[in-house]
């Protein structure tokens, strides 16, 4: 839907019914797929037609809801997966393989820096984490000849850190590699980092695209303009024949919008099967068809909420891009000018005991580990989601020992409000 908003596009992208067809896009509950005849089938799997054979590597419901995400973040083509976490993985496992180098933000998820630092350590792919904020020299300075990509999120979670996309993405061009984002937080109605200059775009559904805590699921997509054919021996995955598809090479059956996520759907949905179930998708579309007026709520109570902390005589900071005081205020500004998110970070005077005391006396925010959704929630990163890191790859994440993070939830802001005020005054 190129002519329209994107509050038009969160609504109808991705299915159109015809005639006498569901509003909705149908829940395709099936495995498999019948044909006539086993010529049909076997040009499937040769990719030589368009279809559907078995649900591991496409579904219709599936493919739906990718090509609503894909358009509301201007991209090309995109694909679901079962969770963030694969959606991540994917990502760079559809480009570097062993004896492979990555360079990626050191503020990110926790789960996403044991995947990189411990588990494709294991596969004998290396990252080399780097502060975001550090200057475009030291930035380039930590490529290498065999780095792939370069990967950071548009606002780090926890730490709530801006990336500077076109510094990311000036450093990645000027080395060869494709930018990949992590746009989770800000969501595509809040920014569209494909348009600074961003290539590949990753989202946790699981969080404001779901938006009520009830389907985990993840995507990925192409934006469709890194040219892997000027680097064919860098990308030999994508620009040389593949022997398990009788030599197809990619970027020339697909070309150079379709070949990225083609080639993660045939090869590492084929083998790996991280596979988003139809029923899942489903749910994450009627997440979707709220987007738009859910993230203006949350922005606004985020801001209520961190206003009202930043004044507040028992909470030591807080980080709230959206802030005037923040230090990412002016990126905000640049990259997020409508709001950013409805993640609050935040430290009580006190230390971890003071943020272990006021969580146990909130009665509206909920202890849980998730963010961004409906219901307002916290959590004590330090001791939970990033536990498993030593001091300094806390400390190079941006997560401290008192930090708490609350995801304002579309509740009353007073509410809100008055809750913490309630936990502060035990502490």
């Amino acid at each position: 839907m190129p002519d329209h908003k994107i509050e038009t596009k969160c609504v109808l992208s991705g299915y159109t019914p015809q005639s006498g067809q569901p509003r909705q896009i149908p829940i395709v509950q099936s495995t498999t797929f019948k044909y006539d005849s086993g010529e049909e089938m076997g040009r499937l799997f040769d990719l030589e037609s368009s279809g559907y054979f078995y649900t591991r590597l496409q579904n219709p419901t599936n493919d739906g809801v990718a090509a609503k995400i894909a358009d509301l973040e201007g991209g090309s083509a995109a694909m679901l997966t079962a969770s963030g976490q694969a959606a991540s993985f994917y990502s760079i496992f559809n480009i570097a393989s062993c004896g492979d180098h990555v360079v990626c933000s050191s503020a990110i998820y926790g789960g996403t820096s044991n995947l990189f630092a411990v588990t494709m350590k294991r596969m004998g792919i290396e990252f080399t984490f780097i502060d975001p904020d550090c200057s475009y020299e030291a930035l380039c300075a930590a490529f290498r000849p065999n780095t792939k990509a370069l990967f950071g999120e548009m606002i780090s979670n926890p730490s709530l850190k801006v990336l500077d996309i076109e510094k990311f993405a000036g450093a990645a061009h000027a080395n060869g590699v494709p930018l990949i984002v992590d746009n989770t937080f800000a969501t595509p109605v809040n920014c569209r980092p494909l348009e600074w200059g961003a290539d590949i775009i990753v989202h946790s559904t699981t969080k404001y695209m779901d938006g009520h805590g009830a389907a985990v699921g993840g995507c990925i997509v192409d934006g469709g303009k890194f040219d892997w054919t000027l680097y064919p021996d860098k990308y030999p995955g994508l620009c040389a024949p593949d022997d398990s598809y009788r030599g197809v090479i990619y970027t020339e059956r697909f070309g150079q919008s379709g070949a990225y996520i083609t080639k993660a759907t045939v090869q590492l949905m084929r083998d790996l099967g991280a596979t988003p179930s139809p029923h899942n998708a489903f749910i994450t579309n009627l997440g979707l068809e709220s987007l738009h007026v859910r993230m203006k709520r949350h922005c606004e109570n985020a801001e209520a909420v961190a206003k009202f902390l930043s004044s507040h005589e028992k909470v030591s900071w807080v980080n709230y891009c959206s802030l005037p005081k923040d230090r990412y205020y002016d990126l905000a500004k640049k990259y997020l000018p409508n709001g950013s998110c409805g993640v609050i970070a935040f430290g009580p005077a006190g230390g971890a005991p003071a943020a272990e005391k006021l969580m146990k006396n909130l009665k509206l925010a909920q202890i849980a580990t998730h963010v961004a959704d409906a219901r307002t929630c916290c959590l004590h990163p330090a001791g939970t989601t990033h536990r498993q890191l030593g001091d300094a790859a806390l400390a190079a994440a941006g997560v401290s020992a008192d930090m708490i993070r609350y995801s304002c939830g579309l509740e009353s802001a007073g509410d809100l409000t008055d809750d913490l005020a309630f936990a502060l005054d035990k502490i």
